[in-house]
């Protein structure tokens, strides 16, 4: 892997030109998580699970999406080709043309397209669940997700790793934090990596940097900058075609795009600069800005969904497909401001939060196609022919130029009314501004609204270790994009009952969820204009969810997450475009009704060296596989996962994990059974760690 040394030297130079390190004094550092003022999350009226770097370096993670299967709420969408992540959190998907929105130590970060999110820099990721738009704004009713990233540290410690894997997956990553001085410390991490794919002639090449300086200005106050970059190349894959409902229609190695199309390109920047004060009697001041652009663009070659210009459905051979180009981009910027604290207030004690946040984001989607006759660009499924000549140009279907500005302000209270009760009371005002200009064919739309976002909340101690909690919380979600005529849409609205019990004590701890929520305005795909999101009314996620960490003895620790969702729409939708409707009751697409994982760590020695091994199992039910065709629906699955990390001495470690170990076929996500994605057959990885 010769393209590797480049990267990987730079990220072990800090460590190179330490050598001779000189002594500092060490400054312990703080950081303020925004949005969470000073209450423990165990004594919030929701439920939280989090992700942490143990778990990621057990089962040798490297995407964001690939953790977030740990948990049972969620579950994969519509994946853009291979290209972006994309998931539901508790029934609820976002739009099905974008990937999902998430933050990134409480700034936004999904909006755009900025490819494969990398654990590389991740410390651990919250998984925040319930409406949060009292407190975050514009937010799915399902709940927030929020990566909270590596910090600089006045320790000098890193690690540098080589991996490689089944498919020629290959890889380096390294990490690397020390003090520059009394004040400053530095932290750089990223990873480079060449993977091949099961898939036939895809691959993926990536090459992540986020360099981090922190400067401690005194005991009480510091400011951080976070920097990241990437750049993804990978060929556009939307996977198998799946005839009469027969899952083995094909092999799931089987590539059905074009080769020729080359890959699409990605990159994407972003900055923070966070500040933080703590003030007297124990309040704090916490502020920050963040700016990120992204871009994406590339040709695909893909399987033509409506009916009556598809070809395979006449012989069950020949795939008629179009020929795409895209072009996308985005900036965001967002600033935030909040200060919190505790005081006492009419012979309550209050732990106040007050803040005001904005962004102003703009989003541009070209998309191009030729779309001929019937069968006039096609693929034959059982034996494909690749570098079949375009007969067409590829003309505009739609260009759009979106620009959002918003800004709001929050409160939130939780008042000790008792020794054993607490009372929160939250509220959040948006006022936000929206154009949305379609260039083909000269359309301009523009619409501003204002929204309220109340929260309220209750928790009782049962004992000093076990919670109960009762919460109710509307939100909204502004929606990007336009239908096929150009017009954007209302945003979304949704109002979410939840009650659950939290246990915690001695490092386990479990939590069990029952919830309901709706939400009106849900997008979904448009089959007949192929490309375009449409609306399709209003749906209800009821459910019940268990998260478990228990530690079975000193040196065996038990994981368990648990969902069962019972997702539905609740109004008839006719649409004389697509010449469906869609009853009420229907399932949401790509949402399981059960979902499991569980894990089992084990720490012993063995030959003379430490060792930590485990296995990891998850189950999914079956799923709805089309929005407008109730019948296909994609399997059950369940997948095996073991791990054995060997320490050799201080610094060195071995590592070997092997995926699906009994070689399942299964789905991941589908958008139509002509667009169906595949999951990876049984496959291993083998890693060799120094650390320092």
């Amino acid at each position: 892997m010769p393209r590797l040394t480049p990267i990987a030297t730079l990220l072990l130079f800090p460590a190179l030109v330490s050598a001779a390190e000189t002594s500092v004094e060490h400054i312990q550092v703080h950081h303020h998580q925004a949005y969470r003022g000073n209450v423990p999350a165990e004594h919030l009226p929701q439920a939280i699970d989090v992700l942490s770097r143990d778990e990621f370096d057990q089962l040798a993670l490297t995407r964001f999406q690939d953790a977030l299967d740990n948990s049972a709420s969620i579950a994969r969408q519509n994946n853009g080709g291979g290209l972006w992540d994309s998931y539901s959190l508790r029934g609820f998907p976002g739009n099905e043309n974008m990937p999902s929105g998430y933050l990134i130590n409480g700034f936004n970060g999904g909006r755009g397209f900025s490819g494969h999110r990398d654990l590389s820099n991740v410390e651990y990721v919250e998984i925040l669940k319930g409406p949060g738009s009292a407190l975050y704004g514009r937010s799915e009713p399902g709940g927030t997700i929020n990566i909270v990233t590596r910090k600089p540290a006045f320790d000098t410690q890193g690690y540098i790793k080589a991996s490689h894997g089944r498919f020629e997956q290959n890889r380096v990553e390294a990490d690397y934090t020390t003090g520059l001085s009394e004040d400053l410390a530095f932290r750089v991490n990223g990873a480079v990596q060449d993977y091949g794919s099961f898939r036939d002639y895809v691959n993926s090449d990536k090459k992540v940097i986020t360099p981090s300086l922190l400067w401690q200005i005194n005991s009480d106050s510091s400011l951080l900058y976070e920097f990241e970059y990437l750049e993804q190349s990978q060929l556009f894959d939307r996977g198998l075609v799946v005839l009469n409902n027969n899952f083995d229609s094909l092999p799931r190695e089987r590539y059905l795009g074009e080769p020729t199309d080359g890959p699409t390109e990605i990159s994407a920047r972003g900055h923070q600069l966070t500040f933080q004060q703590d003030l007297a009697n124990g309040w704090a001041f916490n502020a920050g800005i963040s700016y990120r652009d992204s871009d994406l663009s590339g040709f695909s070659s893909d399987a033509e969904l409506a009916v009556a210009r598809q070809s395979i459905y006449d012989d069950g051979q020949t795939l008629t497909r179009q020929r795409r180009f895209r072009d996308y981009w985005s900036e965001d910027l967002s600033v935030r401001a909040e200060i919190s604290g505790s005081l006492q207030l009419l012979g309550l004690e209050h732990n106040l939060m007050l803040g005001a946040d904005g962004y102003d984001y703009d989003l541009y989607n070209y998309l191009g196609r030729y779309r001929g006759a019937k069968g006039s660009y096609a693929i034959n499924i059982i034996n494909p022919q690749y570098g079949v000549a375009v007969p067409g140009t590829v003309n505009p279907l739609y260009a759009n130029l979106e620009h959002q500005k918003a800004y709001g302000v929050y409160i939130q209270d939780i008042i000790r009314l008792h020794q054993d009760w607490q009372l929160l009371i939250g509220l959040r005002l948006d006022k936000v501004k929206q154009s949305l200009e379609e260039q083909v064919n000269a359309t301009f739309a523009d619409k501003s609204f204002t929204e309220r976002s109340p929260r309220l909340g209750l928790v009782y101690d049962v004992t000093p270790h076990l919670q109960w909690y009762a919460s109710y919380s509307e939100g909204f979600l502004p929606l990007s994009g336009a239908d096929y005529l150009g017009r954007g849409f209302d945003p979304e609205s949704s109002r979410s009952k939840e009650m659950g019990l939290k246990w915690h004590q001695d490092g386990a701890s479990w939590t069990l969820a029952v919830f309901d929520g709706t939400k009106t305005n849900i997008l979904t795909s448009d089959p007949i204009n192929v490309g375009f999101a449409a609306p399709l009314g209003e749906a209800q996620s009821t459910g019940v969810e268990l998260d478990l960490s228990y530690p079975l003895t000193e040196d065996l620790k038990l994981d368990l997450s648990y969902a069962w969702l019972d997702t539905r729409t609740l109004n008839n939708a006719l649409s004389l475009d697509w010449g469906v409707e869609i009853p009420a009751g229907s399932r949401l697409v790509n949402v399981p009704k059960h979902t499991a994982s569980l894990a089992l760590n084990q720490h012993f020695a063995a030959l003379g060296f430490s060792h930590n091994a485990g296995v990891r199992w998850r189950y999914q039910s079956e799923r709805l596989g089309d929005s407008v065709q109730p019948s296909y629906l994609l399997p059950s699955y369940s997948l095996t996962h073991l791990f054995l990390h060997t320490e050799l001495d201080a610094n060195w470690q071995l590592e070997l994990n092997i995926d699906n170990l009994f070689d399942k076929n299964y789905v991941l996500n589908s958008y139509s059974a002509l667009w169906t994605v595949p999951g990876e057959p049984r496959s291993y990885r083998v890693g060799v760690r120094y650390g320092f």
